[in-house]
């Protein structure tokens, strides 16, 4: 049991075994074809077939005319020839071995070793093409199964609870196409636990913020009657708290792939941002020369794509120190948003990570109205539905920030 232990467990000594075991196969078959034709051609030539010969003298004239039959003998023994004349006469021809020449070719074969000699040679011929299959074969299998084992002990370590393990890709084949998918799927689950970490620390903190706000308000008030100011303030952060709570819920189902959001049908931007518009008073400019009535629709989730707008639109008027616009218009496939504004605007090395789950830009303040949620929501709806979002300057060069959101339209 422990003897075949090994053999059941490692891959490589298995495929090395029948490696081996098939060329020892081959050679055996190879070497008895080789055999049954060697034996085969040898009872062909036991009788050797009659020829005529004809012995002449110094004018020419025949002296003895007849059929000839050599007789077989072993490698080195004097030739002997049968001879049967026209008369019916029985002669004998007898020639001596074949002196050897001066460089050693020529003559009777040098004796054979007796463990050379068949069948015994046939046998050391099967073992040395064993021999050298065994030893030529093992490296090349060890080396191709033993990125396997390393892809076994990453696997092992990540699933230990080591998410930053990764595995060494090496060549093109199957192997290593397997370990790039190991390492992507790796880094993806790797992203998404830390996603849910940071989502979990910063929401906690998040929601502790207003909730210490209201119960400080709460222990201000005086005789349990709050004043308006203090009702306001109650107000203004139980808000923030359900706004906090929802965007949440909403930030967790799109990071999990949730399909029950709802349903996909067509979406009239052009309608939709009107709408917006309106709730934030900002200014609508819709560029619909040359484009029908369909040619703003895009294939959606109508909540979803109305809460990435709304976010735009409220992210720019808690900034913005003067109007709000929103550019409406299609290039090429896409629809295309762009929502500006007259605030302090964004650097350019801040620009991506703005839409990272709760960053703020530094210097803004937790009652600046945001929760940190908000752009992160525009960019998870914005791949849901196959678009993008960045953020750029002003194309006029005044101060502020433009955020560009791009949605494929429908039937694109």
């Amino acid at each position: 049991m422990s003897l075949i232990s090994p053999f059941s467990r490692r891959l490589y000594l298995r495929i090395w075994l029948a490696v081996v075991g098939g060329m020892l196969v081959f050679a055996f078959a190879v070497g008895l074809a080789w055999r049954w034709a060697a034996e085969h051609n040898a009872q062909n030539l036991q009788q050797p077939p009659a020829r005529e010969i004809v012995i002449t003298d110094a004018s020419g004239k025949p002296v003895l005319q007849g059929l000839a039959t050599r007789e077989r003998r072993e490698p080195g023994d004097p030739t002997e020839y049968n001879i049967e004349t026209e008369s019916g006469d029985k002669l004998q021809l007898q020639l001596s071995a074949r002196a050897p020449r001066p460089d050693g070719r020529g003559g009777p074969p040098h004796d054979v070793a007796f463990w050379l000699r068949p069948p015994f040679g046939f046998f050391w011929m099967l073992a040395g093409v064993g021999i050298a299959v065994t030893i030529g074969v093992f490296p090349i299998i060890r080396k191709l199964l033993q990125r396997l084992e390393n892809l076994q002990r990453s696997v092992k370590r990540f699933g230990e609870g080591d998410l930053k393990v990764r595995v060494r890709t090496q060549g093109h084949d199957e192997v290593a196409d397997l370990a790039r998918q190991f390492n992507a799927a790796a880094s993806r689950i790797e992203t998404l636990v830390d996603s849910h970490k940071s989502l979990l620390a910063n929401a906690s903190h998040e929601l502790r913020s207003p909730l210490t706000r209201i119960r400080m308000g709460m222990e201000l008030m005086q005789d349990g009657v709050p004043s308006p100011a203090s009702r306001a303030e109650i107000l203004r952060n139980i808000t923030e708290l359900d706004q906090l709570v929802d965007e949440i819920l909403l930030a967790s189902r799109l990071d999990a792939g949730a399909t029950n959001i709802g349903t996909l049908e067509p979406v009239d931007l052009l309608g939709l941002s009107a709408e917006e518009c309106m709730r934030v008073d900002a200014d609508l400019n819709a560029h619909t020369d040359g484009l029908s009535a369909t040619d703003l629709d895009v294939q959606g989730i109508s909540k979803l794509l109305r809460r990435a707008v709304r976010n735009l639109l409220e992210n720019a008027r808690r900034y913005s120190l003067g109007e709000i616009t929103l550019d409406l218009t299609r290039e090429g496939d896409h629809a295309v948003i762009r929502v500006s504004d007259h605030g302090p605007g964004v650097p350019a090395e801040q620009r991506e990570r703005i839409f990272e789950p709760f960053y703020r830009l530094p210097g803004a303040s937790e009652r600046s109205g945001g929760v940190g949620l908000g752009l992160a929501l525009v960019r998870s709806i914005a791949e849901r539905h196959h678009g993008s979002v960045h953020c750029e300057g002003r194309s006029d060069g005044a101060s502020g920030a433009c955020f560009v959101l791009r949605l494929p339209v429908d039937g694109a």
